[in-house]
């Protein structure tokens, strides 16, 4: 069994427990012994669950479907055994049940990956650490969110109560180490998710992680480098996901840059780097983000996931001496509303957020590349000779008289997790500076 095939059954795996029981999960993979290809040497605990999927092997390569109806009848059949009622029965009871906490993966009579599941990543690493099988317990009520109360969260970050809608949960935040990306990776973790830091600074992406993960003294995000832009990028990424935590909750395409400048003068070159990363680069997330939601789906079909665009108010109207930027936002609103429509049958919602202008991150206020700086030399801003004199002007046309925040995107995204009937939608963030009509 190769890597990408254990990553697959990881991912069909947690999508048992999110099925069976009051999730989420976490799912550690092992190979057989300590990196190991050959067959596990030693003798599984009494406790685990095994299951030969040799039947889901054709000409050597594992098949899903046939993978997830096998795992899905070996999973029900052992948590029968300790439901003398039935599984059914212990669902609508609501019942707690014994769950198996490590799951052996058998072609025949070889053990060729042993996974440890638990509440989350730290601990089902402990699990696998120590080789403890010992049982887990879980109510038997598919779909539910996490129970318990809200965390405890910084100024600015609650929302109403909102914020515990992610607790638990597996996010992937692409250009994460900086600006949106960074209020959005702290916002989750602070909120109790596990977040991936995707960007194309892994060295960025580590430091953040470092910090969230000593505020939360816990293994609360993890780096990863990615290229949105760049396929084989992102499917990569994809598979560490999979490989580390089994799966996923929560994918926010947030990555994206912004060149200005006027149609008569912007160089093509220019005008394709926005684009491949801005739009094209938000359909290569959104098609394997998908892929692997659709996996997890086949093992969890009432389980609700979510893959969300950061796309901008520029995308719901027009940008002037700006026109790579708005047209790949717009373009962002339409493949959102199309994938919503496609993948509404996996139980994916896909939504956008379109935030106003975020004066104080990078993107705005970089002393070299900000846009006050582009918009000062582009002559954007009339009669402005400072970037004082830009960033008024900017102010100025928000009627609520300040720039978008990190909070006040954190209370999109918590809304459109916990609302379960929205799916294609565009929400503007943008202090009334847009209205839709």
């Amino acid at each position: 069994m190769n890597q990408q095939e254990a990553n697959v059954i990881a991912v069909l795996i947690r999508g048992l427990y999110l099925n069976a029981a009051e999730g989420p999960w976490a799912v550690a993979g092992s190979p057989p012994e300590d990196g190991d290809e050959r067959p596990w040497s030693s003798p599984l605990p009494q406790e685990a669950l095994q299951i030969d999927l040799s039947q889901a092997i054709s000409k050597g390569e594992l098949n899903e479907e046939p993978a997830a109806r096998i795992l899905s009848e070996a999973f029900s059949a052992w948590v029968f055994d300790r439901a003398p009622a039935g599984v059914e029965a212990a669902k609508q009871d609501n019942r707690t049940e014994k769950l198996p906490s490590c799951v052996g993966i058998r072609n025949q009579d070889r053990v060729e990956r042993v996974y440890w599941i638990d509440r989350d990543v730290d601990a089902a690493r402990k699990r696998r650490a120590g080789k403890n099988a010992v049982c887990l317990e879980g109510k038997m009520a598919p779909g539910c969110p996490p129970a318990g109360a809200e965390p405890s969260l910084p100024p600015g970050m609650s929302a109403s109560g909102r914020a515990g809608v992610v607790r638990g949960r597996i996010a992937l935040v692409t250009g994460g180490a900086q600006g949106f990306g960074g209020e959005i990776v702290r916002g989750l973790a602070a909120s109790g998710a596990l977040v991936f830091i995707a960007d194309l600074n892994l060295e960025g992406a580590q430091k953040m992680a470092g910090a969230v993960n000593a505020a939360g003294k816990r293994t609360a995000a993890i780096p990863v480098a990615v290229n949105v832009a760049d396929e084989a990028s992102v499917e990569a990424m994809f598979n560490t996901v999979a490989e580390t935590a089994g799966g996923l909750d929560l994918c926010v395409s947030n990555a994206g840059i912004l060149r200005a400048g006027s149609v008569l003068e912007q160089d093509l070159a220019e005008f394709k780097l926005v684009t491949d990363i801005n739009y094209t680069g938000f359909f290569i997330i959104a098609k394997h983000a998908a892929r692997l939601l659709r996996r997890q789906h086949r093992t969890a079909a009432a389980w609700k996931t979510d893959i969300i665009q950061i796309n901008s108010k520029s995308g719901l109207e027009g940008s002037n001496k700006n026109g790579a930027y708005a047209g790949g936002k717009f373009g962002g609103i339409g493949l959102a509303a199309s994938f919503a429509l496609e993948l509404v049958e996996y139980n994916i919602k896909v939504n956008a957020i379109c935030p106003g202008n975020f004066f104080d991150g990078p993107l705005w206020s970089d002393p070299e590349q900000g846009l006050f700086v582009q918009y000062l030399k582009a002559g954007k801003v009339p009669k402005a000779r400072t970037l004082a004199d830009v960033k008024a002007f900017y102010e100025a046309k928000v009627p609520m008289k300040r720039g978008c925040a990190g909070a006040d995107v954190m209370r999109a995204i918590y809304y459109l997790v916990e609302q379960e009937y929205e799916t294609g939608q565009a929400l503007p963030v943008t202090g009334g500076q847009v209205m839709l009509h």
